[in-house]
């Protein structure tokens, strides 16, 4: 066991023998039999977003927004207004049971959707720069958009307040925190706003504190329950914090070490490429977070403050979006075009005794702006364990942007082919049909 840890080649599993897995035609534990590819768009689709049970928006660098139904696969809406590519979108409900499509698009304009109608309701031109991420506030029925600067919006598309230029970089995402309080990313810190409304509904916009612990510029950042979020960067850093005081409650760093060949068999630290280290999502459903690494994944319990499993290759490329399903079962997506379900499992006992070979490293404790934190080796991690493919859903020819999950209604991706598609349970569907035939005969009266 502790060979398969280190990375011995030889007494690996299967699955980590080399970097391209393969599960081959037969996947009991893969529901989505059947696919409908849904055509609209005519360039790279890079957003998906639930209006409700039953409809779903899709946007992209066409600077269209399609409004479809899961069900059916129909188009139902076809929103059009920007000029240029869409750069953010979100959904928008003020309390009247009415949803609200909010975008932004590199053309430097906002705009307020009906998905209904397809009408456009409002829009704001002329912005001092493009807005990059969203942030709807719904319990102040406010919104908030991020660029260079961060403005905050009312549901009448009127600023209410607003922050001057955030650095070069910009804000890269924004994410809503207890107490009227919100988290900014903005290159290597996030700074921390608190928002006051007054009776006489003005927002004031005020800097509480800045998080600097991260030592490159920070690429995700999540809610992960009601007093966590976490935050991870371009070199690798996973970082929780508390969401009362804004401290620094975990620190983790993803590195790799490679043996390199010499008498003594001395281990060296290779410097990784910033592809394979960088963290490009997270995930969380309150109790684990999902980190998509490079080309690999990894799994982290917030409560015993620890990798839990992982799987370093588990794509081609990059992966740019997951989503865990439950405790044991997660999804991912990836520049290779696919999309795969994992599930955590133990892992393989080994009876060699272990060996050097190349293998991955965890460091642990306080970020401290110290270049050289403590490290932990993975074979000291008890229970750690492993992510098994049970489900590959090859149907893209490009990069697969994200995906959006309906539960048993089906399964969304859309991808730089331009393309969607719906991807359904297969059983489900042939019930659903049997069911509609019977019930179409017992209409007219049996055969």
């Amino acid at each position: 066991m502790l060979r398969w840890i280190l990375g011995g080649r030889e007494v690996q599993s299967s699955v980590e023998k080399s970097p391209v897995l393969c599960i081959g035609e037969e996947q009991p534990k893969n529901c989505f039999t059947e696919l409908q590819v849904l055509k609209g768009h005519f360039d790279i689709v890079r957003f998906l977003v639930q209006i409700d049970d039953f409809r779903f928006a899709s946007a992209g660098d066409d600077g269209l927004v399609l409004v479809w139904s899961v069900e059916t696969g129909e188009r139902l809406q076809e929103l059009r207004g920007h000029a240029q590519q869409i750069t953010a979108i979100s959904t928008f409900s003020c309390g009247d049971g009415f949803t609200s499509l909010i975008t932004a698009s590199s053309d430097r304009s906002l705009s307020l959707w009906d998905p209904d109608t397809g009408n456009r309701v409002q829009t704001i031109s002329d912005l001092q720069s493009s807005v990059k991420c969203l942030l709807v506030l719904e319990r102040l029925s406010v919104w908030l958009s991020g660029g260079e600067e961060l403005c905050v919006w009312d549901k009448d598309f009127q600023l209410l307040c607003h922050r001057q230029k955030h650095s070069d970089t910009g804000i890269a995402a924004l994410v809503e925190l207890p107490k009227n309080c919100v988290a900014v990313a903005v290159d290597k810190e996030i700074v921390i706003y608190r928002l006051t409304l007054s009776s006489d509904s003005s927002v004031l916009l005020d800097e509480i504190t800045r998080c600097s612990d991260h030592h490159d510029q920070i690429r995700a950042l999540i809610n992960v329950n009601d007093g966590t979020f976490a935050s991870g960067s371009h070199a690798g850093e996973l970082i929780l914090w508390d969401s009362a005081n804004f401290r620094n409650v975990a620190y983790e760093h993803i590195l790799w070490e490679e043996s390199q060949p010499s008498s003594q068999m001395e281990i060296r630290l290779a410097t990784p490429k910033p592809s394979e280290m960088s963290i490009q999502h997270l995930t969380s459903n309150g109790r684990l977070i999902l980190a998509a690494v490079g080309s690999g994944l990894y799994v982290y319990d917030i409560v015993t403050k620890a990798v839990v499993a992982y799987r370093r290759a588990a794509h081609d490329s990059n992966v740019l979006h997951t989503m865990l399903l439950s405790d044991g079962e997660l999804m991912s997506c990836s520049e290779d075009g696919s999309v795969r379900m994992w599930e955590i499992q133990d892992l393989p006992l080994a009876a060699e005794p272990a060996s050097a070979g190349f293998f991955g490293m965890w460091t642990f404790g306080r970020s401290s702006k110290q270049l050289g934190p403590q490290s932990k080796k993975a074979l000291e991690i008890p229970n750690l364990r492993t992510l098994e493919l049970t489900g590959d859903l090859i149907g893209h020819s490009g990069a697969v942007q994200m995906f959006l999950s309906f539960r048993e209604k089906g399964l969304v991706t859309c991808s730089t082919d331009h393309l969607l598609i719906l991807w359904k349970d297969g059983e489900r569907q042939s019930r659903l049909r049997s069911q509609a035939l019977f019930q179409k005969l017992e209409e007219n009266g049996g055969l």
